[in-house]
């Protein structure tokens, strides 16, 4: 799942590891959701989106992955 975790981390000057004390995880975990391995529960992204003054929605890009996931089901 895309989202925007990681421009949002650098636009705030902020390392992997700064991040996830902030929001009570491992740096892995931040690093796994930058990479898009790993979709954050909603409550963790509920906290990413408090550190960075955003909607979860927005965070989430969760138009935009609607949209692809929707198009996935098209094809079917």
């Amino acid at each position: 799942m895309k989202t925007k975790v990681k421009e949002l981390r650098l636009q705030n000057k902020m390392t992997q590891q700064q991040l996830a004390d902030l929001v009570y995880v491992s740096s892995r975990t931040i690093i796994s959701i930058e990479r898009e391995h790993y979709k954050p529960s909603l409550m963790l992204a509920y906290r990413l989106a408090q550190v960075f003054g955003v909607t979860v929605e927005e965070l989430c890009c969760l138009k935009e992955n609607k949209e692809l996931e929707d198009k996935q089901y098209e094809n079917l």
